[in-house]
């Protein structure tokens, strides 16, 4: 029997490419039915028996959904075979063999919204329809050959008689270290038995009839050549001498599609004898692998060998797998060369459909590409009207095929989701690619504002920010600060000493007051009087919480975003105009996602903000507050703790409120001792108003992206041709680091000195 599950789990929202997904799939599953074949090779599965639902997703593993499917179906586990059709495509069946081939197919489901699994007992096998001509053998009597139009002809076609090889220029065999395997069963390679059905079956041009071709002769074990081959007729013949398989093939007239027009399905030679996989070509893997990168972007080279090995008995190495695999992605993206010629026509589309973006690029002398920079203007508007005055700036190496370093300036919203603001493609990151992308990034904001940037002080980003921006603060990133600590000090600390001192590094770092700052730099240098000179020279006005002058609202790191990083790492192998279109389509993605959260928000302050200071209200109760002198008050905790607040300047010795934007519990007490609402002291940015206005404008789609890639640029638009700086070919090689678990900072105390906690909630207090 076979067994049909259909998962399906996303709510669709679609304006280019929007799509929202649930957190769980549904998998609806029957059995006991059966596959029919359409004229045109499709597969569909009917079925009257019993259904259930199993609720699966990221975390279930294969294992768990197939004891569950056999305890069901009374099925063996280990004789279980799960396949499942890729969207679009119902005559190529998916094995999932492992689980990440499961991870991959829930994960795929979610953006789809259906897909058909499809479990067989290996041992018997999918009832799938077995083809006119599998059927064939030699005691039949001659089948005739019959035309469109219903005549009758002799079996040997009346078609010119040159003929070409078997192969097609850019299908040679492989070479002699392809490695042919047997199988003891080839179910992928039984998917191809319907793929040609006969006369009448239309295809949307004759490469998809060649390919087609080919795989029907590679599940029939037959080998065929061309006796026409040309742009208005394809004639073949089996390629053994005396057998009458014939299949003729014409353009339909006033239309683009290509229709069988004579097909002779009976063989009578001996194709048993022919292994399959035989007439495996570069084309023909090629084929196989665009079709499975259309599904996994993401298909390693070491899983490809694996399963075309496993399912079509073709053995390749590494090496063979990463080229094949190369040249389908070029193939099904478009050319890597060409999409730089397009780069002009980008940047007029992107300003043409969401007005008042900046879309800019450079070349070189030559005409190569230089740098790229955007910034829509949903991003631009969004940055003014409601976000806090702080950027992150970052970079990100892209694995393209030319190479180049994505330049990066990210805004947080209220809930310190990120929020894009602009980016740049360049060759490298260097002083001066920064210099012009923050060039860049000031004249598309024109913000009057004192901006607060987070970022790196190395790659020529200090004196870049300085030089372009005047007035702004430069917090440096602590992650980048503690890289450098940790490796300055590798060969004169053992392991251990470098934790304590990193730990003690972060205590620096995060301490809202002197007293706390100083105290944790003595602890640095009790381990090491270098290591107290390196910090003390690392400027820490720059990124100490207690001396640094800028509004950085506690975010200590210029990577905060995760979001935007696994944007990069899904695209960055993608052709540059290919890339752009996909960063539109993520940030387009992620501002109506936030939009459509947003409207159910019914308090001030976004969630996460208003839980913050229900709690700072929560701890006001437990403490007293004192005459004021003016504008500043004492406050009174447990075991006589004492804060000062200024409730004019809002302002409180502890800093937290000055830190977060936010009226620490201190402030709160003399807030409601004033009889004022907390709610007026929280800064404004901080509130639901803000954040909707930081996602109130859309970006919109640039419309026919792909086709426009493949046409022709108009006439006056500058010429741009590749960098020349290329990767190298071969798998890239990957840089080891040591792990930097060991300097993730502990909490301490500035106030009792404990480890695992902070003065907020020191239970001493």
């Amino acid at each position: 029997s076979v067994i049909y599950c259909s998962i399906s789990d996303s709510f669709f929202w679609k304006l280019g490419i929007v799509v929202m997904a649930t957190n769980k799939v549904i998998a609806i599953c029957q059995s006991g039915g059966k596959f029919v074949t359409s004229k045109d090779g499709s597969l569909s599965y009917s079925s009257d028996g019993d259904a259930f639902a199993i609720d699966i997703d990221q975390n279930t593993s294969m294992t768990d959904f197939k004891s569950e499917l056999a305890e069901n179906f009374g099925l063996g586990l280990e004789t279980m075979s799960l396949k499942y059709f890729l969207p679009g495509n119902n005559k190529t069946l998916i094995t999932i063999s492992k689980d990440k081939d499961f991870i991959r197919m829930v994960n795929f489901s979610a953006d789809a919204g259906t897909v058909e699994i499809f479990v067989l007992p290996e041992e018997g096998g999918a009832k799938m329809p077995a083809s006119r001509s599998s059927r064939t053998t030699t005691s039949e009597g001659v089948v005739p050959v019959i035309t469109a139009a219903g005549d009758v002809v002799d079996e040997e076609m009346t078609n010119d008689d040159f003929q070409i090889d078997l192969a097609m220029p850019d299908e040679s065999p492989l070479p002699c270290n392809f490695v042919l395997v047997d199988q003891k069963h080839h179910t992928a390679i039984q998917q191809w038995e319907n793929v040609i059905t006969g006369v009448d079956q239309r295809f949307n041009s004759f490469i998809e009839f060649r390919d087609a071709l080919h795989k029907f002769s590679v599940a029939h074990g037959f080998a065929y050549k061309y006796k026409k081959n040309d742009s208005h007729r394809v004639s073949v013949k089996c390629k053994a001498q005396g057998c009458p398989w014939r299949i003729t093939a014409a353009r339909l007239s006033t239309t683009q599609l290509i229709c069988i027009k004579k097909m002779n399905p009976r063989h009578t030679c001996e194709r048993a004898v022919i292994k399959p996989g035989y007439r495996a070509t570069r084309g023909w893997v090629r084929t196989i692998l665009k079709e499975k990168l259309k599904a996994f972007p993401d298909y390693k080279p070491k899983d490809i060998a694996e399963d075309i090995k496993k399912e079509y008995g073709i053995q390749l190495n590494y090496s063979q797998a990463w080229r094949a695999k190369e040249v389908a992605r070029e193939q099904l993206q478009g050319s890597y060369k060409e999409a730089y010629s397009q780069l002009p026509l980008i940047c007029e589309k992107i300003k043409e459909t969401n007005p008042g973006s900046i879309a800019t690029f450079m070349t070189k002398e030559d005409s190569s590409f230089h740098r790229l920079f955007i910034s829509f203007y949903a991003s631009i508007s969004g940055f003014k009207q409601g976000s806090r005055p702080l950027l992150f700036l970052d970079n990100a190496i892209l694995n393209s095929k030319y190479q180049g370093v994505m330049l990066v300036a990210t805004a947080s919203d209220a809930e310190d989701g990120i929020f894009p603001v602009a980016f740049a493609i360049v060759d490298s990151e260097t002083e001066e690619n920064w210099l012009w992308f923050l060039e860049q990034l000031k004249a598309a904001l024109s913000e009057p504002r004192r901006i607060t940037f987070v970022a790196d002080f190395q790659n020529g980003l200090k004196n870049a920010i300085s030089q372009v921006f005047e007035d702004a603060y430069h917090a440096y990133c602590l992650r980048q600060l503690a890289e450098k600590l940790n490796s300055d000090l590798k060969g004169q600390f053992s392991h251990e000493a470098r934790r304590y001192m990193l730990n003690d590094f972060y205590s620096v770092a995060y301490a809202t007051t002197l007293e706390g700052y100083y105290s944790s730099l003595e602890n640095i240098k009790s381990i090491s009087p270098d290591a107290y000179a390196w910090v003390i020279e690392s400027e820490p006005d720059h990124w100490a919480n207690a001396l640094f002058q800028g509004e950085r609202y506690n975010q200590m790191y210029s990577t905060f975003g995760l979001d935007f990083y696994s944007w990069v790492s899904e695209a960055h192998e993608f052709p540059i105009t290919q890339m752009i279109d996909e960063f539109r389509a993520k940030m387009m993605q992620s501002i109506y996602t936030r939009q459509v959260q947003s409207r159910e928000w019914v308090t001030a302050l976004t969630p996460s903000n208003e839980e913050k200071l229900q709690k700072e209200i929560g701890l006001a109760q437990l403490l007293q507050v004192s005459s004021p002198e003016g504008s500043l008050f004492q406050v009174n905790g447990g075991e006589g703790s004492i804060n000062i607040v200024d409730i004019n300047q809002c302002d409180c010795d502890c800093k937290m409120w000055r830190l977060t934007g936010l009226p620490c519990s201190h402030a709160v007490a003399v807030i409601e001792c004033i009889e004022k609402n907390a709610y007026e002291y929280c800064s404004r940015y901080l509130t639901v108003e803000s954040h909707r206005l930081m996602y109130a404008v859309s970006i919109q789609p640039v419309p026919n992206m792909e086709r426009m890639m493949l046409e022709e640029p108009p006439e006056g638009l500058v010429s741009v041709t590749p960098p020349p700086t290329r990767r190298t070919p071969g798998r890239p090689k990957m840089k080891r680091v040591e792990p930097l678990d060991m300097i993730k900072r502990q909490l301490q105390c500035s106030k009792c000195k404990g480890l695992g906690h902070n003065k907020k909630t020191c239970k001493a207090i």
